[in-house]
């Protein structure tokens, strides 16, 4: 089994960091290998190169796992332009394009037991009291509309491939420090206030869907902390 990694926009990819990455999955015993791909997926024409280059190096895309998402603290009534655009690029356009090109993979090499799973989020589901965060949640919303009538496509393509939506709720990772970019303590005190989820656990959620009999769809896993009220 082989693995791509592809980085939403350029100025985070970090190709030392990757490489560290798949030497780790490959002491750990990791049955395959993880090849970090450079791809600003606000770029169509990178995102269409990427998908040329696995079609050239294994032949396809089997599962495609839409991981990339991003929140900027732009307001409805006093966001950037900029900011909103940024986050549709990449919460919506860059997923359905891979979502589109990973389909067609698997439809020209006859593979009708693939998966397309989308990273949501809680905010995909309801609406926080929290200006900076409503277009963000906005973006999610339209995942969580996108994987319905992903699910719809197939069953009219009498398709066996299976689309689905995770949805946590607070994930401990760098996200927080990009929403509140210039307030480091908030967005540190973000992950202090109750014990989170780990990376770990969006990870096992999506082993568990792939683990799943080809009979089985699961449309929508939603997972939050224990501590966490909405």
């Amino acid at each position: 089994m082989t693995m791509f990694s592809a980085f939403s926009w350029t100025q985070e990819y970090n190709k030392s960091a990757e490489k560290k990455l798949a030497a780790e999955c490959q002491s750990a015993g990791f049955p395959g290998s993880l090849i970090p791909y450079k791809c600003d997926l606000c770029n169509e024409d990178e995102i269409l190169s990427m998908f040329s280059a696995i079609k050239t190096l294994h032949q396809g895309v089997d599962v495609c796992i839409n991981n990339a998402g991003m929140a900027r603290p732009e307001t409805l009534l006093s966001g950037t332009t900029e900011g909103w655009r940024t986050m549709i690029d990449v919460n919506v356009l860059a997923l359905s394009i891979c979502t589109r090109e990973a389909y067609q993979s698997m439809k020209e090499r006859n593979i009708d037991d693939g998966h397309i799973i989308n990273i949501n989020s809680m905010s995909g589901h309801r609406i926080l009291p929290t200006s900076i965060m409503h277009f963000y949640s906005a973006t999610k919303f339209t995942v969580t509309a996108i994987t319905e009538g992903l699910r719809q496509e197939l069953r009219e393509a009498k398709s066996h491939i299976r689309a689905t939506s995770i949805s946590p709720g607070l994930v401990e990772t760098n996200f927080a420090f990009k929403v509140h970019d210039n307030d480091p303590e908030k967005a540190a005190a973000t992950y202090e206030s109750i014990r989170c989820l780990k990376a770990e656990d969006i990870a096992n959620s999506v082993l568990y869907i792939l683990g799943a009999p080809p009979h089985v769809q699961i449309g929508e896993i939603q997972m939050r902390p224990t501590e966490q009220l909405s």
